[in-house]
């Protein structure tokens, strides 16, 4: 079964530090049965990692090609969310208490029925009280 990805996880598989056998078994799992994620997530996904050359995490020739391995992977990126996000992604947020960020992810697995892969605990909270599973 697929799931909705959020930056959060796809980022503890570009730093060391951050993996998990958690984190690994669901990049095992995104690479034999792909994965959703909203629209915003390769933004998310190129700030972070632009952000970790800045503070020197990992160096700037590393940039591209850690983005392109993660651009490899079978995501399917949702661009629906786009046109949700006035009504349904801003009603998520503010019913939540979440970002307008975190309210993509959340919005998109319940539109989807799939669970929702987060590190983030704000979000898995919000999942939980929008009886969305999370992993």
């Amino acid at each position: 079964m697929s799931f909705v990805l959020d930056c959060s996880v796809t980022m503890a598989w570009c730093f060391d530090d951050e993996r998990t056998p958690a984190t690994d078994a669901l990049l095992d799992r995104v690479a034999s049965s792909g994965a959703h994620a909203p629209f915003l997530w390769p933004l998310e996904v190129c700030n972070v990692l632009l952000m970790a050359t800045r503070r020197k995490r990992i160096p700037a020739s590393a940039v591209a090609t850690v983005a392109e391995r993660v651009r490899a992977l079978p995501i399917v990126v949702d661009e629906q969310g786009i046109s949700r996000t006035w009504a349904a992604t801003l009603a998520l947020a503010q019913r939540y208490q979440l970002t307008s960020y975190d309210a993509c992810y959340l919005e998109l697995a319940q539109r989807l029925a799939l669970p929702l892969a987060t590190l983030d605990s704000a979000l898995k909270k919000a999942a939980r009280s929008a009886r969305v599973a999370t992993l």
